[in-house]
């Protein structure tokens, strides 16, 4: 259900932002030789951007560029340039509900010869570690594209949404698993397959059996009032959790409520015994999960803490992201 509804946005117009220009659908074109294409090389955000502003950009920024610099991608990345792209993207679009995806790739380079034209020199005094190699130079692809918003039935939140328990596995020594990359068939996959059970995600473990994340969200359960989370890559080094936007935005929420947040190592066994759970990401939100498989969690309907938060969720949304006046 939730797959259908992600294609169906690409059934209307979109703009395309595309190295510093404007240009049509026909006429944005990649070279086949971008690492993007070639390699999977690249990182991406998904933006949801409401009455010509968007939700929480400047962490999403943020987030790109700690995954651009840490995983060698580029040097830097300049944050006051491209905050001024999203917005000609956004005002070109308008005030109607949106999503924002911005791709970054490697760009066509071969990143493995420029990394060797910027190592050390062989003859170079052996206490010169690899930390004193000059940035792998490259050219870089960013592509910027808003979209129709996915237009979620109200009844998902209201009734609460059933997932499956994927049976690949997140390895903890991935060191790329806490970013957001371009390899994302393997969770497509699992979300594919999760459809065609009739569940909306497919929920992750890592390779020590400990929760991990949903195909494209994070996961949070509730026990005795408190809120369960695993901690994400940016709070353990050792996890492979992303450190998603929405999942901060929530447990600031729950904290300003007096809500209690846990981030522990979570079994199955704690997921099928919570009282509630929840999926977050920018496009939904906060959405109730209320069946997991075969599995009923809690009374078998969204909780009130849940509710509670995607209704504080959804209020942050409207102040940050007020309407036009006049």
């Amino acid at each position: 259900m939730l797959g259908f509804l992600f294609a169906m946005r690409y059934l209307v117009g979109m703009v395309i932002w595309f190295n510093g220009s404007f240009l049509g659908s026909d006429n944005a074109k990649l070279s086949p030789l971008d690492a993007g294409l070639q390699h999977g090389v690249g990182l991406f955000e998904t933006l949801q951007a409401r009455n010509g502003r968007v939700f929480r950009l400047q962490d999403h920024l943020q987030r790109l560029r700690r995954s651009a610099t840490e995983l060698e991608l580029m040097s830097s990345l300049h944050l006051e340039p491209l905050t001024q792209a999203v917005g000609e993207v956004v005002s070109k679009w308008g005030d109607s509900d949106a999503r924002i995806r911005i791709t970054l790739t490697g760009g066509v380079v071969n990143m493995l010869r420029a990394a060797r034209e910027t190592a050390p020199d062989e003859k170079q005094d052996a206490t010169v570690g690899a930390e004193a190699a000059a940035p792998v130079r490259t050219d870089p692809t960013l592509l910027i594209v808003a979209s129709a918003a996915t237009p979620f039935p109200a009844e998902l939140f209201q009734r609460g949404v059933g997932v499956m328990v994927s049976d690949q596995r997140v390895s903890n020594s991935d060191r790329f698993a806490a970013h957001k990359t371009l390899a994302y068939w393997p969770r497509l996959f699992a979300l594919r397959q999760a459809a065609r059970a009739g569940a909306s995600e497919s929920i992750w473990f890592d390779t020590r059996g400990h929760l991990a994340c949903g195909c494209t969200s994070n996961v949070f359960l509730v026990k005795a009032g408190e809120l369960l989370t695993p901690p994400s890559g940016d709070e353990d080094t050792a996890s492979p959790v992303l450190p998603g936007i929405s999942r901060k935005t929530v447990m600031e929420i729950a904290q300003t409520q007096g809500v209690k947040v846990q981030r522990k190592a979570i079994s199955i066994d704690d997921v099928l015994a919570a009282d509630e759970c929840f999926l977050t990401n920018a496009a939904w939100g906060v959405l109730p999960v209320v069946r997991v498989e075969k599995a009923i969690i809690g009374a078998g309907k969204p909780g009130d803490l849940t509710g509670s938060l995607r209704h504080s969720w959804l209020q942050l949304v409207a102040q940050q992201c007020p309407a036009p006046t006049g």
